[in-house]
């Protein structure tokens, strides 16, 4: 199970040119149904939820992302999941300040803090993880590279309208204090049901990366809604282990 939310994140991890966000509201709140194919049927386990709102200090005003995974009450004693990630960006270009990621999963537990630094190219992090003394680092990105929350939101900003199908750009996220690199190839445009908004006709882009942990060719999809909002209304992941899907039931706010 713990794999399953990683792919997801995984997933959702791109940057596009940097245009300016006309797309992401603050008060945004989107609610998934995480599902796992066990047994051949997809079977929902948990609930995935994003959330947006402006939150500003002594110096500037930014833009707080929240995403919370939480397995149902019956699966808890099978693998209980508690997870938080948040991102703090620019509201105008999304770019990262700060991410932090609080999750447990099962007996596992695990703290993360980033601090971009130097424009963005230079990070701070702390690390804290059951039973192991807590870890300070200092490690330099490309130009770019953001973290794995604020990337889904700035793909939303991208008009792929101008994405001829077979596409591909490549990217750079940062994870676990390493740089990983991500491609994203547009496939054209399919109608989907987006839970409380109604069919939807969606962008459809396969997600790559260089990772074994990730399985097909063109397996891996997510779907935006083919808008100004351009809300992820489904997210397919195919795994070693298995396939996985997250669904949109109910978007507010957009």
């Amino acid at each position: 199970m713990k794999k399953i939310f990683l792919i997801v994140m995984t997933i959702a991890t791109l940057s596009l040119s940097a245009q300016g966000n006309k797309a992401i509201k603050s008060g945004e709140k989107f609610i998934y149904a995480a599902s796992y194919n066990m047994g051949g049927l997809m079977t929902q386990l948990a609930q995935v939820t994003m959330e947006t709102e402006t939150v500003k200090t002594s110096k500037k005003t930014l833009l707080h992302l929240n995403c919370e995974a939480t397995t149902f009450s019956k699966w808890d004693s099978f693998f209980k999941i508690r997870d938080v990630y948040e991102s703090y960006v620019d509201p105008i270009t999304l770019k990262s300040s700060l991410y932090k990621r609080d999750i447990f999963e099962g007996k596992y537990t695990k703290r993360e803090k980033y601090i971009f630094k130097n424009d963005g190219k230079t990070i701070e992090s702390t690390v804290n993880k059951k039973n192991t003394p807590e870890t300070k680092n200092t490690f330099q990105v490309r130009p770019g590279t953001q973290d794995v929350i604020s990337i889904l939101y700035k793909l939303r900003t991208i008009d792929f309208n101008t994405f001829k199908p077979g596409q591909i750009k490549s990217f750079v996220v940062v994870f676990d204090e390493k740089e990983m690199g991500v491609s994203a190839k547009y496939l054209g445009k399919e109608t989907v049901n987006a839970g409380n908004l109604g069919k939807k006709v969606c962008y459809k882009i396969s997600i790559g990366a260089k990772t074994n942990k990730l399985k097909g060719t063109d397996k891996n999809i997510i779907y935006l809604t083919a808008d100004t909002a351009k809300v992820p209304t489904l997210i397919q992941f195919s795994i070693p282990v298995g396939t996985g899907q997250l669904t949109l039931t109910n978007a507010t706010g957009i």
